[in-house]
């Protein structure tokens, strides 16, 4: 009897013990649960301040944008940095304007050097960055700043051209005007002279200057049967990528259409309103809408060769999409497109968030499905052809679709 009873307790206790480990155990998993989703973005922001929060937190340090390993001022990094302006100035979110400064303090040394520049290599690329320093510099009075600033615009000034005035890509790039560098380059330039040049005579040939590169894009680059733009044109005719007769390369590359549509909304902010050209970039502006929303996928979004469809090995590509989504919405915005581009663009963003963002269980928003570069010539040399355009790497979370897809949602308040 008495064993039966020892047997009982003993039977008791142990199914105590158990259930009290247990239900520790369940507290901790519990506790780790939580943490393992804390949300680091809020999925309560809108997705402008949602993407650039998680920007910041894959690229803690900004001079590290685009996947690098070391420091590196680059177009990538002011395309980032001025979304981040933007999303800053509505939102007043302090940790966004100190990532923008860490940047600029980082790079621009006290004298106003800046770290791994060459103002020599003549390449527009590097200009872009000089936007974070428009933007800082008013607000911080710092001359490093202005400095790096002026040392930019003197780059303007020297960089070779085409016997009409246009910009050499690079150096490098004899000859080679390039969709990409309208972008790099032309709002900078444009800012810089509204706001530091005195010299109104030295102010107009700048305006002018800029106009013209524009003008001669269009000229030069223009398919007259679609409307689209050839992704480079070469004025000698010597690479292998251009064509024999027109110096145009192959294809209609969707992100090079893309850095061209951006660079005209955003040169119209600066260039005066009683400026002859300014009716020119408008009309152009109206031409490029019209062509890229022919081209559009029935998805709402663009292809990576933009007429190619569905070929073999084409894709639905996110920064070309993001580029034309912000490119469309402004336009319509400031008044410069028809108001049906406001529409086209919502079906774009509503198509980049449908089927190419993810958010992370701690609310990271990836933007899927990006061309991570693509480029004419060099070494090893890339030909332009289609097989190269499909070819090049494709990864997530590339600054030159967060960057614009950042801007596209400022624009349609999302």
């Amino acid at each position: 009897m008495k064993t039966t009873t020892y047997i009982a307790l003993f039977t008791l206790a142990l199914g105590l013990a158990t259930t009290s480990c247990k239900d520790a155990k369940s507290e901790t998993e519990t506790k780790a649960e939580t943490a393992a989703v804390e949300k680091v973005v809020p999925e309560t922001l809108k997705w402008s301040e949602r993407m650039m929060l998680s920007e910041i937190e894959r690229f803690p340090q900004a001079s590290l944008l685009d996947f690098r390993d070391k420091p590196k001022w680059s177009y990538t990094n002011g395309l980032v940095l001025d979304a981040a302006a933007r999303v800053y100035e509505q939102t007043k979110n302090q940790s966004i304007y100190q990532y923008i400064y860490d940047y600029a303090d980082e790079m621009i040394d006290s004298t106003g050097n800046i770290f791994t520049y060459k103002l020599s290599n003549q390449n527009l690329d590097m200009i872009k960055s000089g936007d974070v320093l428009l933007y800082l510099y008013p607000k911080t009075k710092e001359q490093r700043f202005l400095t790096a600033m002026e040392t930019l615009n003197s780059q303007m000034e020297s960089q070779p051209t085409t016997s009409e005035g246009g910009y050499w890509h690079k150096k490098i790039y004899p000859y080679q005007m390039w969709l990409d560098g309208l972008y790099m380059a032309e709002p900078f330039h444009l800012r810089y002279a509204k706001t530091y040049i005195e010299d109104q005579a030295k102010k107009k040939h700048i305006y002018d200057d800029v106009v013209l590169q524009f003008d001669l894009i269009q000229k030069h680059s223009q398919d007259k049967e679609t409307g689209l733009l050839y992704h480079g044109w070469d004025e000698s005719k010597e690479q292998r990528w251009a064509n024999k007769d027109t110096g145009n390369s192959q294809h209609f590359w969707s992100r090079g259409m893309g850095w061209y549509g951006m660079a005209m909304v955003d040169v119209l902010d600066d260039l005066p309103s009683d400026h002859p050209g300014r009716a020119r970039i408008i009309k152009y502006l109206n031409e490029y809408a019209e062509a890229i929303a022919k081209v559009q996928d029935e998805s709402g979004l663009w292809w990576q060769v933009l007429d190619q469809g569905p070929r073999e090995g084409n894709y639905l590509e996110a920064t070309g999409t993001a580029m034309f989504t912000y490119t469309l919405a402004k336009g319509a915005n400031k008044g410069y497109l028809p108001v049906k581009y406001l529409t086209i663009a919502e079906k774009a963003y509503d198509a980049l968030i449908d089927k190419l963002v993810t958010v992370e269980e701690n609310g990271v928003v990836n933007l899927n499905k990006c061309c991570g570069v693509a480029g004419l010539g060099g070494n090893p040399y890339r030909d332009g052809s289609y097989e190269y355009y499909i070819g090049e790497i494709i990864r997530s979370n590339d600054p030159k679709g967060t960057g614009p897809f950042i801007m596209a949602s400022l624009e349609l308040n999302k």
